[in-house]
């Protein structure tokens, strides 16, 4: 079964993807207050939101993240759910969250998917495109 998705990447503004019939769009933001740039201590929030935009209810059940930063330095994360949650979607549905990275540079990016059940006992993985981590003003 082909992986269709919608690839936009824009710079610290909202992004939408269509993956496998789930919206999933991301905002992230710096997180200055929580920040040591002296110490190379960079906090990024990062809002979710997963909107089943198919017919077919299905459950996240993983995430895998890729974070990469300005010195090329990868980080992976691989997880049950998200924020300690394993959302049920039925068509139409949506889920949110926040939740945050740490970088060693003012720069980086995400990039991972969720692994998702349908309820036909299909089992899919919703991409989730790269999306930049920065400090304001740091990028043109």
């Amino acid at each position: 079964m082909p992986l269709a998705y919608l690839q936009s990447i824009r710079s610290n503004y909202p992004m939408n993807t269509l993956t496998n019939e789930m919206s999933i769009s991301v905002k992230a933001e710096y997180i200055a207050d929580q920040s040591s740039p002296d110490a190379g201590h960079y906090v990024f929030a990062y809002h979710i939101t997963i909107l089943n935009s198919g017919k077919m209810p299905a459950r996240l059940l993983t995430r895998h993240w890729i974070i990469t930063d300005a010195n090329e330095k990868v980080q992976e994360v691989h997880g049950e759910g998200v924020v300690g949650e394993h959302p049920y979607l039925k068509p139409g549905e949506k889920f949110s969250y926040t939740s945050a990275a740490v970088l060693e540079t003012a720069v980086g990016s995400m990039e991972g998917s969720y692994q998702m059940l349908s309820d036909d006992g299909v089992p899919f993985d919703a991409h989730i495109p790269a999306f930049s981590l920065s400090v304001p003003h740091v990028l043109h």
